[in-house]
């Protein structure tokens, strides 16, 4: 055990607290005219649409810090909103960043959490312009709030498929989830047996549960290629719960083939290895933030060769339902069973 010795937060204060993390930050866009510092932050933003996201994180309920580092937290909480801003089609500008810390964290795990915000911000060329500090009786809890910009005929929504539209996927699918259940079981194990050393079948599995990224590169690639998705969305919940939304919102039915969907080998193993399904891991693991998008068939030739992009199906008609194809040539209707908030 470390014999560093800690700092409690209160020794800092909250203007001290927030003066130390935002001294690791430097804007990156000339749009951020104000930042961390005053009431409020000032962008300039003109000719463009706003986008903005925010997404919350809490301790128990979206991690546990039994197994889970601070910095990856902080690089992953910043992560999920990118996502969501691409999912858009649009391009992440700026942050806002609040938290309520239990009275047991100290300043040394800000620096670490913040640590991991800054890597992000610095990956995806963000700034952080703001946010606030709270103090929490129970669990640490992380709230970011992402703003993003478009030209309006660059915006991308969930309810514009169209009947007879590919549906696509970046990726692989469930290995975040299973990534989940290696450090499930590895905690149950220590809690048994402190001195076990840790079994970790698949890093590319924990990785992904852990220290998910944003598909930056698919948003680029699509741009590159002049391919405009007819609708998209991030798979956070789970492939199942979030093509629903897109038929829903949409009124289009679809039909999946499971034998296209994408499953790592590490992650069929893997599954196999725990009596899971893979396929019900795939559609209903969540947590992937792989992209979920429809294409016009007109557009199919322009993906050939791409190998970071699926197509795993169809849009239908509504009255045609939502509908998995299995291997075995069944037909099943999807039932919504990624992850639910409440």
């Amino acid at each position: 055990m470390s014999n560093e010795k800690l700092t409690p937060i209160s020794d800092l204060g909250e203007f001290g607290l927030i003066e130390r993390l935002s001294a690791r930050f430097t804007n990156h866009h000339a749009s951020t005219l104000k930042g961390i510092g005053d009431d409020a932050a000032v962008l300039d933003v003109t000719g463009k649409q706003t986008v903005v996201t925010t997404d919350l994180l809490a301790e128990g309920v979206h991690f546990d810090l039994s197994y889970v580092p601070l910095k990856h937290l902080g690089y992953k909480a910043v992560v999920v909103n990118l996502s969501d801003i691409y999912a858009m089609n649009a391009k992440p500008k700026q942050i806002l960043v609040s938290m309520a810390l239990p009275g047991k964290f100290t300043v040394e795990a800000a620096d670490e959490l913040y640590e991991g915000i800054a890597h992000a911000c610095a990956v995806y060329g963000v700034d952080i312009v703001g946010g606030d500090t709270t103090t929490s009786k129970s669990g640490l809890v992380i709230s970011v709030t992402a703003i993003g910009e478009a030209l309006p005929e660059e915006l991308i929504y969930r309810n514009t498929a169209q009947v007879g539209d590919l549906i696509c996927v970046s990726g692989d699918l469930g290995a975040a989830y299973l990534g989940l259940q290696i450090l499930e079981r590895e905690k149950m194990v220590w809690e048994t047996d402190p001195s076990a050393e840790p079994e970790i079948e698949s890093d590319y599995l924990v990785k992904r549960q852990l220290k998910p990224e944003a598909r930056k590169d698919i948003i680029d690639f699509l741009g590159e290629i002049m391919l405009r998705p007819t609708s998209m969305m991030d798979l956070s919940d789970g492939l199942s719960s979030d093509i629903l939304h897109i038929c829903k919102q949409s009124n289009v039915g679809c039909l999946i083939d499971e034998a296209r969907v994408p499953i790592s080998e590490d992650a069929y193993n893997l599954a196999i290895k725990f009596n899971m399904d893979p396929i019900t891991c795939a559609l209903s693991g969540g947590e992937d933030y792989e992209l979920l998008f429809t294409i016009n068939p007109d557009d199919e030739s322009k993906l050939i060769g791409e190998e970071s992009i699926t197509i795993i199906g169809e849009i239908t008609a509504a009255d045609q339902g939502k509908t998995l194809k299995t291997k075995g040539g069944n037909f099943h209707a999807i039932k919504a069973q990624g992850w639910k908030h409440f």
